[in-house]
């Protein structure tokens, strides 16, 4: 049996990137034309935020729980967990996190959004125009096919990002539905990283991203 220190972290995969990439492909055949559906969500959720209705924060909230708990159960426990035991974790932790968006924006009422919006709030609108719209397009750039691209809603890394968008973009900063997005980030980071991805920098850049946008204000009023 060899020593624990000649393994290499790429040792520990459980799954060849192949594999991983074929999976994307093969969800996003399955489910399509969905992406077309979210695509339209996330165009309505943009409008809703620049729009006055008072329950525009309670829809936006809704929409997002679904989105997020449509990517726990399609992707993650129902083919992500065919090849990677852990996803099964993933899956309710997705599903956890939508159970807070619904809890902090549908019951509560607490997601909301002002006309007037400060720095870090422009940086969550940018992240979520770039989740929406750009982040799919950039899996072309570092080599991926049409089939295997991510998008919004539909699959965890724009879900992710889009929705720590809405957060910074919010009036108040929601710290209990941040923790998981960010160990996401931390957590595909460092899968893609293992498997030599060129676009392994992408969600841990946005998790630096949204700590320094949310910290920041914080040092200030204190």
């Amino acid at each position: 049996m060899s020593e624990w220190w000649t393994y290499r972290p790429s040792d520990f995969l459980l799954f060849a990137p192949r594999t991983y990439y074929r999976l994307f492909e093969l969800y996003n055949a399955e489910v399509w034309p969905l992406h077309i559906v979210a695509l339209l969500a996330g165009v309505t959720i943009l409008v809703l935020m620049r729009s006055h209705a008072p329950w525009r924060g309670r829809l936006i909230a809704a929409m997002l729980a679904a989105c997020w708990l449509w990517v726990a159960w399609a992707f993650h426990w129902q083919r992500y967990a065919t090849i990677n035991w852990a996803a099964s974790y993933f899956a309710v932790g997705f599903a956890i996190e939508a159970l807070l968006l619904f809890w902090i924006g549908v019951v509560r009422d607490r997601l909301r959004f002002d006309s007037n919006r400060s720095a870090s709030a422009r940086v969550g609108i940018a992240m979520f125009v770039f989740a929406l719209i750009v982040q799919p397009l950039v899996g072309l750039l570092f080599g991926r096919e049409w089939l295997q691209l991510e998008f919004f809603g539909v699959t965890p890394n724009p879900t992710v990002v889009a929705t720590l968008g809405l957060l910074l973009a919010a009036n108040r900063i929601h710290w209990i539905a941040l923790p998981i997005p960010l160990l996401w980030c931390l957590l595909d980071g460092a899968t893609l990283w293992v498997m030599n991805a060129t676009d392994a920098f992408v969600l841990p850049s946005v998790a630096l991203l949204v700590l320094l946008s949310t910290l920041r204000p914080s040092a200030a009023r204190r």
